[in-house]
């Protein structure tokens, strides 16, 4: 296969010493050489035309003068693993997502991407999936593009106060101190997408407001933008107390992993009920991703892969045993 390439353009795609070539390799399992501006694939004829199209697709964004980055082709190669027959032209250029989203986000993966459109698209999504797929700092970047669009007055982000299976003991300070370790994944989101000054300052305008979910309760949220984060730590009642706030001109997204409850032994999931009760209710929509769609360090997928065998295996032998 040949590439026609100017020096820059396949300085990205190759990336240095080849390391995208070699990715590519280790992705499909084939055996990849260039000389130049050609480059020889070997391996299965499904795999090798997998490559193929990969490379071909992305030379096309960079004749079209599309600014690609070097981590854009583990985004393309993510793409053609979930979808095959996709075309990356179309995912990279599509224009569904809205700019001021696209300005503040890049999909990483074709789940993300019909993520991002499921906000855009329904009042409330819910977002179930595990550890690193994205759930959250997707949420809080449309919800930063609706802010700067002016489409919402406001963004609310909240959390249920739950420990994660340790004791934090009497913390000093005030309410707001108190709960703060709770709410810290929160605004690492917004730190990384707006900024910490910008953010620091719109808090004090109460333009972005970071609250425990009991704060939520007697509230009509209007015109704003609101998510739930680590959802599947609340109770029913909580989840029925939430989503009730929606007021008009609102928007609300629960994300949650459904396999982390840290609740007290006994209490249900007001996640799971939800899914239970709305599900096919005209307005909301329930997304799920899956350990293929983990986009943190490689090893966190083999991670919750592992811990998933686990929970099924457990489930299985519970099951069994109720049965004797």
């Amino acid at each position: 296969m040949e590439l026609t390439l100017d020096e820059q353009g396949s300085h990205v795609l190759f990336g240095n010493h080849d390391e995208n070539l070699r990715m590519l390799e280790d992705a499909f399992d084939v055996k990849i050489s260039s000389r130049g501006n050609e480059v020889f694939v070997q391996g299965a004829a499904d795999r090798a035309a997998a490559v193929e199209k990969l490379l071909s697709e992305m030379q096309q964004l960079i004749e079209q003068g599309y600014p690609l980055k070097r981590s854009d082709v583990a985004t393309g190669v993510r793409v053609l693993r979930d979808r095959p027959e996709a075309n990356l032209v179309d995912f990279f250029t599509d224009d569904s997502i809205a700019p001021a989203v696209k300005r503040a986000v890049t999909p990483r993966n074709m789940a993300q991407k019909l993520y991002l459109q499921s906000i855009q698209d329904f009042d409330i999504t819910f977002a179930i999936g595990p550890a690193g797929t994205g759930k959250t700092f997707l949420a809080v970047a449309v919800a930063a593009a609706a802010l700067a669009e002016r489409s919402v007055k406001r963004v609310i982000l909240c959390r249920p106060a739950v420990e994660a299976g340790e004791r934090l003991g009497f913390l000093p300070g005030d309410i707001a101190e108190k709960v703060n370790p709770y709410l810290r994944p929160l605004y690492d989101s917004l730190y990384d997408i707006i900024g910490i000054e910008k953010v620091e300052k719109m808090m004090e305008k109460n333009v972005i407001e970071i609250a425990p979910l009991a704060f939520m309760r007697g509230r009509t949220l209007n015109d704003a933008f609101i998510i739930l984060d680590e959802a599947q730590n609340t109770t029913p009642e909580q989840m029925k107390m939430f989503l009730t706030r929606l007021g008009f001109g609102s928007k609300a997204v629960v994300t949650g992993d459904v396999t982390q409850v840290d609740l007290p032994e006994g209490k249900k999931s007001g996640l799971r009920e939800a899914r239970l009760i709305l599900d096919g209710v005209e307005g909301i929509k329930f997304f799920d991703f899956n350990e293929r769609d983990v986009v943190r360090h490689p090893l966190v997928a083999k991670i919750v892969v592992a811990y998933d065998k686990v929970d099924k295996a457990n489930a299985a032998a519970k099951s069994a045993a109720a049965r004797f």
